[in-house]
């Protein structure tokens, strides 16, 4: 047991130095401004470091225009990036803690690409322990779904840009963690809590929370009691923030968003998408672009990885599909794994999916990013489909089991060899 947990630890630690190494690279080497909404996620840390306060959202903080124009001309220095303050919205958490970073080294951008490189970091890390936690004697699948959460490529360059996504994953990561580890409720309560305070995309985490207690309350593990020690300190540190904007924008604003679909004029919307593409034109765009940016499409959605990794990618999407039949045949997992797991890698993978549907019904946001607060659980599915694949092979060519029982770690030099080409033949050519 104790040379599992050593190998454990190396094998962790290794992806973890590989992965700052490259995401570093990504930090480095993207030119200023081009990742998604970056400008204007800097802003809202300057505005605090500046006014000693939370910036409010107003007309004229989005110029569609204006920011196409920024893009394409690849933010030059005369035109200047202040004017992008539409992210004056969101929950305060990643801008408070980033605070520091910025005054410390003077508003550098690469100083705080770091900052969010290390959260993610600690992403990849909850990540392996919540693994870890479903399999604890499956080695291999444990450093794989590490890996893959690592080296996804639009994952780790969305990590080493200035954005409130690393403090969010931070907080669905060690939330679902926590959930399955069976926490004490007032616990899991805070760490929701503190998601309500970091993005709304992982406001997931409370349902899923609710909806692990309940499973637990009827299977008679806890008492009904324990719904309310989760509830009371994640809506005590909610309601802060949601105070807030109510004095801010007044009732019923609680979360700034419809002060916000009131800010965003330019913003394509579904409903002009619809009208332009129709039903299944509009569809297809949605599945295909969600995927390939869901794997790889950087700077501002203008720059697509290569159409032959993406053409392997669906294959490999394939692969997986058929893995995880062959998997579900045996029922190795079902029998394996405890229920309340499942439950929460479950309801994690619905909700976020539905999430982003509802997203998507009034702007077109067709951004596989959108997806990461359910990285863990779509990692968990790539590496089951090889897992599948593994014990077919185990069962037809049983001499070589030991060498198939290893397949699923194959994702980690793959996916690390994919983010460094992508930054190399795809990010730095786009921009040169």
């Amino acid at each position: 047991m104790n040379k599992l947990s050593n190998t454990y630890i190396v094998g962790v630690s290794l992806i973890l130095l590989v992965y700052l190494a490259i995401g570093t690279l990504y930090a480095v080497n993207t030119p200023a401004w081009q990742a998604p909404d970056e400008p204007a996620h800097y802003n809202y840390i300057k505005h605090i470091v500046e006014h000693r306060s939370l910036p409010i959202l107003e007309l004229g903080d989005y110029d569609q225009k204006y920011i196409t124009d920024l893009i394409r001309r690849g933010f030059p220095h005369g035109m200047s990036i202040d004017l992008l303050k539409y992210e004056a919205h969101q929950p305060p958490l990643y801008y408070l803690l980033a605070t520091p970073i910025f005054v410390a080294f003077d508003g550098s951008l690469l100083a705080l690409r770091l900052f969010s490189l290390i959260l993610g970091a600690c992403v990849v890390v909850l990540s392996s322990m919540a693994t870890n936690l479903i399999f604890s004697r499956n080695l291999p699948i444990t450093l794989s779904v590490s890996g893959f959460v690592a080296f996804v490529p639009q994952h780790l360059a969305m990590m080493s840009s200035v954005n409130n996504d690393s403090m969010a994953e931070v907080c669905m990561v060690l939330g679902l963690w926590l959930i399955m580890r069976r926490t004490k409720p007032w616990v899991i309560g805070i760490v929701v809590g503190f998601a309500f305070l970091t993005k709304v995309t992982v406001y997931a985490l409370v349902v899923v929370a609710i909806v692990a207690a309940i499973y637990r309350i009827k299977e008679r593990e806890v008492r009904l009691s324990s719904l309310l020690q989760l509830l009371v300190p994640s809506l005590l540190i909610g309601a802060v923030w949601w105070l807030r904007n109510i004095l801010v924008y007044d009732w019923p604003d609680l979360l700034g968003l419809i002060n916000h679909s009131e800010v965003v004029v330019g913003q394509p919307r579904t409903v002009d998408w619809l009208d332009k593409f129709g039903v299944l034109g509009l569809s297809l765009r949605f599945v295909q672009t969600t995927f390939n940016s869901f794997w790889g499409q950087f700077g501002w959605m203008a720059v697509p990885m290569k159409p032959i990794l993406l053409r392997l990618l669906t294959f490999l999407l394939i692969v997986i599909v058929i893995g995880n039949y062959l998997l579900l045949k045996v029922r190795v997992l079902n029998s394996s794994v405890d229920k309340l797991y499942w439950l929460v890698i479950l309801s994690t993978l619905s909700i976020v999916i539905l999430q982003y549907l509802q997203y998507n019904l009034e702007f077109v946001q067709h951004q596989g990013r959108y997806l990461f607060p359910a990285l863990l659980p779509f990692a968990l599915f790539y590496v089951a489909g090889l897992r599948g694949w593994s014990r077919y092979l185990e069962k037809h060519w049983p001499n070589y089991s030991y060498v198939w029982y290893w397949i699923p770690v194959v994702y980690i030099p793959t996916m690390a060899i994919l983010s460094v080409y992508a930054l190399y033949f795809t990010i730095i050519p786009a921009f040169a």
